[in-house]
């Protein structure tokens, strides 16, 4: 299956790294993140990207137009280094098409630039080049195509470790909760999705908002709520987590190492989601309400 990566977003809150080089070129431990998000893929079996660049698109042709595999695999240098071998490989069976969609366009401005790549499949993936999780791939697969639905996307909880405040009816304070208890859940991106997904989206428009709730009310929604490890780099703070998590051999989405063992200790995925209860559509909650989810949120 075709994965799309969107990767033309500025990260203007990872300023201090995002001056030089784009947002899924910031490192997490020594690789990128955007290497993260298709290692994860590939190690499901999905190896056919389609990347989406846009900000200083050329940083990440750059990176992968001179890939070294001997930069991230063992390797016996011989011959007074005349001759190296490759002892594993990350991205020799991988296959990538770069489409740049522009520098300010929008997510679902870039999905519908690359639909010629997509369109004749009958399923293909989405992913933000920013967000890595060890959710379950293959059954996220597998259960919307069950569903019969036109999208699928994965729904979880806010990760970010703000507390949200609460008010009643008469704009009285009634309450202060941890983000992560309000029984709330964001869009955590992705995706799977048939190609009819495209006749819900106009031009210019964001896929997390009109399309969706269009879909919504056909009935072609399906979210796939998990419980398990999820993150996005939105900012510093989020970024040094993860290096940390790299460094500590905790990289919860690294899920091509131990992956024996992870099988056995992962968390189920959460009941469906019903999403005639979703409140104010797939609107961000307003901050007054709920605090400032960094993706849509879903009630």
């Amino acid at each position: 299956m075709k994965v799309v990566i969107f990767c033309g977003g500025k990260g203007l809150r990872l300023r201090d790294f995002s001056e030089n080089i784009p947002k899924p070129m910031v490192p997490v431990g020594p690789r990128p993140i955007i290497w993260h998000t298709m290692k994860y893929y590939a190690h499901h079996g999905h190896k056919d990207f389609i990347l989406a660049p846009g900000h200083k698109s050329e940083a990440i042709k750059d990176f992968f137009l001179n890939y070294s595999e001997a930069m991230s695999n063992d390797f016996v240098l011989s011959n007074g280094g005349r001759s190296v071998k490759l002892l594993s490989s990350d991205i020799d069976d991988w296959t990538i098409t770069f489409v740049d969609t522009g520098i300010e366009s929008n997510i679902g401005q870039r999905l519908m630039r690359v639909r010629d790549h997509v369109a004749s499949d009958e399923y293909f993936m989405c992913s933000y080049a920013d967000c890595l999780t060890d959710a379950p791939l293959d059954h996220m697969i597998e259960t919307v195509k069950q569903s019969n639905k036109a999208m699928s996307f994965l729904a979880v909880k806010p990760s970010s470790s703000f507390h949200a405040l609460q008010y009643d009816a008469s704009g009285d304070l009634i309450g202060i909760k941890p983000a992560d208890q309000l029984g709330l859940y964001i869009n955590g991106g992705y995706w799977i999705m048939r190609p009819d997904v495209f006749d819900y989206i106009k031009p210019g428009e964001e896929v997390v908002e009109e399309p969706m709730r269009r879909l919504i009310a056909a009935k072609q929604l399906h979210p796939y709520r998990y419980d398990g490890f999820w993150a996005c780099m939105d900012t510093f703070k989020e970024k040094m987590m993860l290096d940390d998590m790299v460094s500590t051999g905790k990289a919860k989405w690294q899920v091509w190492a131990n992956a024996a063992a992870r099988a056995q200790s992962a968390p189920p995925a959460g009941p469906a989601i019903d999403l005639g209860k979703v409140t104010e559509g797939l609107q961000p909650i307003k901050a007054a309400q709920a605090g400032a989810f960094p993706r849509n949120t879903l009630a």
